[in-house]
């Protein structure tokens, strides 16, 4: 498994990112991005945390490799840029935008900001726009179906974009507690119930691993 969205307790969730990697290492995961909330206000010290604490666990682990990022989350999508750049600046090597989900308030323009930044992965952007769905082809942003429940109504729209426009499509788990955490299995399943072929799957999981390749 490999899982580039997740939370700790430093921000929403519930575990240390020690203690979420090691739950992680334990469901067979061989990657997992850290990628906690961040706006203006706590990007400096999320960022320096996660940073941190993945360095000290990829010296001392074989197992998984933690990738420190962030969730700009809420942010004028004006400023999303910036802050992008703020964060790769101290430190990000994973950055994830939480897009117009259709569960929470997120600003409308959101999505296009973000894939208009040096951004990783659109996070379960709702009912996306077709423009937005050839712009993240275009610059091959990965685009995220979620195993989160809310978050995955929308699934099976950005698996119809992703057959027309041909974006890099991921599957995170957008975890806050350990019980999110899934196996391969599972992973598999949440891909095909989101409308993926099951011929695909594999094109699924393997944008994944590219994608944390190219992080590390």
């Amino acid at each position: 498994m490999i899982d580039l969205h997740t939370h700790t307790l430093l921000s929403d969730g519930d575990l240390l990112p020690s203690e979420l990697a090691r739950r992680a290492e334990e469901k067979g995961y061989k990657f997992i991005g850290i990628t906690d909330h961040v706006d203006f206000s706590t990007f400096e010290v999320t960022v320096e945390s996660i940073v941190r604490a993945s360095g000290c666990m990829n010296k001392n682990r074989t197992g998984i490799q933690v990738i420190p990022g962030v969730e700009i989350t809420h942010v004028n999508p004006a400023q999303i840029k910036q802050l992008v750049k703020n964060c790769r600046d101290c430190g990000a090597r994973l950055v994830v935008v939480h897009g117009e989900t259709i569960v929470e308030p997120v600003l409308k323009g959101t999505n296009r900001k973000a894939l208009e930044a040096d951004i990783d992965i659109l996070a379960h952007p709702g009912i996306m726009e077709e423009q937005d769905a050839k712009l993240a082809a275009e610059r091959k942003i990965s685009v995220e179906i979620s195993g989160r429940a809310g978050h995955s109504f929308s699934n099976g729209h950005v698996v119809r974009l992703w057959y027309k426009y041909g974006f890099p499509l991921v599957l995170d788990t957008d975890t806050h507690s350990p019980e999110d955490l899934v196996d391969d299995a599972f992973a598999e399943k949440l891909i095909i119930s989101a409308g993926v072929k099951a011929k695909d799957v594999k094109e699924v999981l393997e944008n994944s691993l590219h994608l944390a390749r190219k992080l590390l």
